[in-house]
Formats: structure tokens, sequence, C-alpha cells
């Protein structure tokens, strides 16, 4: 660990004098690659740097020790090096996490789409749920969000919920919200107060770049029709709403929610394009990880990831056996606990495949 540390180091340094070369400042593109490579290596630095100076603390300390001292300056010196002890280990297992590989696509804007599950109307309506929460955690975090598709049932429910969220780090907090997501509470339209459970889908995907996804504009369809609201009835009288086809994957994308035809086609390409990525994304991860799949943080959206019981107001997140009693506070966006316990068990994880 120490010789890769020291590469760090190394590296930091020149990055350092290249951030400050005037050929690299008048080359935009060049100057923001370094300036990101930099600022992600810093924190790593940074810590390394304790690591030393710590190390250096428990040399001089020991060098006291061998030194004829009083029985009570040898105990001020022996307690001085028990919790240089424990701030070392402490640092050790920082720089751990610090090393483990980024996931690429960490710093990435997400794309999340919300499906109503089995459950009817109460799917939907807990589809919307799950929407607001969402929105509510991103103003928190002051992230940007913009409704790239919707089908809402009219009472307030979501058949189908998609939207971007923009901000640093977006994927890397929300990536482990993909799954399946249970809720237990008495429906409105319940006379007998009985508990029903249905479930909503959710999947978090990486916003692709351009660069990243290259679409061939010979293998997709693009039909336009006329947008619909509730009940059927007609939102405009043009044919704006847009549906493209991806017919090497057979993937569908509707998008109707804008006026002009132009902007919900490339709502709809943003859509494709991230569904895309994520397919390549996969394919390349099955490769490394052949038959291993992670608990934490694997994406996989076939199994239930969480639980949300109304009645006794706590919510329970399955992957990491933790649950919260505050039910209305998850609701309306303080989802970072969990998302934090999400986070502790994938690194952990990670750490002991590593070791």
């Amino acid at each position: 660990m120490l010789e890769k540390l020291e590469a760090i180091k190394i590296k930091f340094e020149q990055l350092n004098q290249e951030v400050s070369d005037p050929s690299v400042v008048s080359n935009q593109q060049r100057y923001a690659k370094v300036s990101k490579e930099r600022a992600s290596i810093e924190p790593i630095v940074e810590k390394y740097a304790e690591y030393v100076d710590v190390v250096g603390q428990i040399e001089d300390n020991r060098l006291l020790l061998d030194d004829t001292l009083e029985a009570e300056f040898r105990e001020m010196v022996q307690d001085d090096l028990d919790d240089l002890a424990l701030k070392k280990a402490d640092i050790e297992d920082a720089l751990r996490v610090l090393l483990l590989p980024r996931d690429p696509n960490d710093d990435k804007n997400v794309i999340v789409e919300i499906r109503a599950g089995v459950g009817g109307d109460e799917a939907a309506l807990f589809a919307g749920d799950l929407l607001r929460m969402y929105l509510r955690y991103a103003e928190r975090k002051r992230w940007k969000v913009e409704l790239l598709a919707t089908n809402e049932i009219g009472i307030g429910g979501y058949k189908e919920a998609v939207f971007l969220i923009a901000g640093s780090g977006a994927y890397s907090r929300l990536k482990y919200e993909s799954g399946t997501h249970r809720v237990q509470r008495v429906p409105l339209t319940e006379s007998s107060g009985r508990i029903h459970t249905s479930a909503s889908t959710v999947a978090v995907l990486p916003e692709a770049e351009d660069v990243e996804v290259e679409i061939n504009q010979n293998d997709i369809r693009v039909d336009v029709f006329r947008s619909s609201g509730n009940g059927g009835q007609s939102v405009n009288t043009t044919d704006s709403a847009v549906r493209i086809t991806h017919m090497p994957t057979g993937i569908v994308i509707s998008c109707q929610d804008e006026k002009s035809q132009l902007k919900n086609k490339e709502k709809a390409m943003k859509i494709l394009k991230a569904k895309l990525f994520e397919l390549e994304q996969k394919k390349q991860d099955d490769l490394i990880a052949k038959d291993r799949k992670s608990q934490v943080g694997s994406g996989d959206r076939s199994g239930r990831v969480r639980t949300y019981n109304f009645p006794q107001g706590r919510v329970t997140d399955h992957r990491v056996n933790i649950t919260l009693y505050k039910l209305d506070e998850f609701m309306d966006g303080a989802i970072e606990e969990m998302i934090d316990a999400l986070a502790t068990a994938d690194q952990a994880e990670k750490i002991a495949m590593v070791e």
C-alpha cells in the first residue's frame, strides 16, 4: 500500500506542475482534464500526509522511551503512543477506502425511472410518493432536476416517471436505490382498514455522454403521435409526442410531456442513450465479475431492496438489514442515513475482496 501511495504522491506533484504550466492553462480541454485528475487524488495525498506525520510522531515517542525517563514521563509518552496507534489505524482504514477502485460513473448525473408494479392504483400512488421523495432529496442536495417523461393516473399517482438529476456525485449516492421498493399501508379506498402490500421499481442509470454512446440512425425508428392526457383527453392538436424504437435491442422510449416534438425527441434520445450505456456497462461488469453478484450496489432490480411500512412508521433496507423508525422524514427526502449505510457496506465488501 505504501508503494502505491508514494506513486500517487509523485503523480500529484507532477499534476501540480502541469496546472501551472502556461501551455496547459491555455488549452481549456487539457486544463480541465488535468485539474479533474488532480482533484480526484488530492484527498488520498492529504490523508497520506497525515499518515506520514503520525508515523513520524510514533517513531519520535519510541526514541524517547529508549532514553532513561522518570516513571511519570514514561507513562505520558506511552499514553501518547497508544493514542497515536489508534489514530494510525483509523488513517489506514480511511486510506484503504480511498484506494478502492472508483466507479467511473460516480461523478455522473443520473436518469431515474420509477414504475408502478403490482398493486394497481395503490402501486401508482406509491410511485408518486417515491418520486416526491427523490425530488426532496435532490432539493436538499441542491441538485437540479428535469422531468423527462411521466404517465400520471390522475389521482396523484404515476404509472411511470422518468427524470434527470444533475449534481456532483449524484450517481455515487443514488445508485443504491435501484431495485423493487415494497409498501405496506392501508389504501385510502380501503374501508375495512386492511393493510395492502404493493410495489414499485426504481432504476438509476448514469447519464451517458455523446462520446460514450453512438447511435446509428439506421438502427432507430421514430414515430410521432398526438399527446393525450388523463382519460384520453387531447393535450394539444399537433403530433408532438415521440416514440423511439431501437431495433437491435427492442428498447422503446416514449416522451410526450413537452409541446415541442423536437424537445420530446431530445428527451427520448437522452433516455435511450442511458439505457444503451447501461446495457454495455452490464456486459463489461459480467465479464469482470463472471458469476459473482454483489449484494450491495449491484444494480440488480429483480429483488426487493426496501420495505416501507406505514402503520409501524418504519423503513427497512433488506440488503443491509437496517430499519429506521422515521418514515415520515424518510419520505420527505431524509434518506442520507440509509444511503450512508449502503455505501459503507459496499466499501466493506470491496475491501474484503481486495484483502
